[in-house]
């Protein structure tokens, strides 16, 4: 019995060149997606640190007031609107 019992381990062929490409691609896209996903849990930039802070130039600080002026305006085309429909 133990004759015909045969335990050599199966004959495997060697991965073709595509099949290589294709599993080392597959790693580095799985390496890109988790460098993304903690990017996205720890964030590092020093950028927004900067726009935060106060402006200290004149033009900066024009830039900031120009949206503040731009809601007066907003509201006062809502009243004429609405008188409109009146």
């Amino acid at each position: 019995m133990s004759a015909d019992l045969d335990l050599s381990p199966p004959e495997v062929p060697e991965p073709t060149f595509l099949e290589s490409l294709l599993r080392y691609g597959l790693f580095l896209g799985a390496i890109f997606q988790l460098i993304c996903i903690l990017a996205v849990i720890f964030p590092t930039s020093k950028g927004h640190e900067h726009e935060e802070t106060e402006p200290t130039n004149g033009k900066d600080a024009e830039q900031v007031k120009k949206p503040k002026g731009a809601a007066p305006q907003m509201r006062q085309k809502a009243k004429k609107e609405s008188k409109k429909k009146r």
